[in-house]
């Protein structure tokens, strides 16, 4: 089952439980599901990376969101983006604990040769690509940074 499918049966579900903030954030993943493709041309489909892609996005916007508002003193604000959160995630490939990201980051510095932060560019490029869909770019970063450092 496509993402657009499972989003649209949990909308449906959404609907029916009168479940307003699982409703915005599945909205939100509808929209940009149709953006990117009419971006993408009408007639090519999307890929699993693609998918994957936008709903971390889709999660770090809300994220970045909710430490802003708590920033501010606003927790009224962030509870919401903290629950859109949560309901987006659930469409995303489990995510990788800190010490596996470690255990894959170090790999990679070995592989790599990398001794200082001056190699922090082409280890935190293979890590991506290695971990895309599967670990936060942040997390990604604080691994390498603690390795390297």
């Amino acid at each position: 089952m496509s993402l657009q499918q499972k989003v649209m049966e949990k909308m449906k579900e959404a609907m029916k439980s009168k479940d307003s903030i699982a409703l915005e954030s599945l909205r939100a993943i509808k929209s940009e599901l149709l953006l990117l493709q009419t971006k993408g041309g009408a007639s090519e489909e999307l890929t699993a990376e693609d998918e994957i892609k936008l709903l971390q996005k889709l999660v770090k916007q809300r994220k970045d969101s909710a430490a802003l508002y708590l920033e501010q003193g606003r927790q009224d604000l962030a509870d919401p983006e903290l629950a859109q959160v949560e309901i987006i995630s659930q469409f995303l490939p489990e995510q990788m604990s800190d010490e596996a990201i470690k255990i894959v980051v170090a790999k990679i510095i070995e592989k790599t040769g990398a001794t200082s932060m001056k190699d922090m560019g082409a280890v935190m490029g293979m890590a991506s690509k290695e971990l895309a869909g599967k670990a936060d770019g942040k997390a990604i970063s604080i691994a390498v940074k603690q390795l390297l450092g």
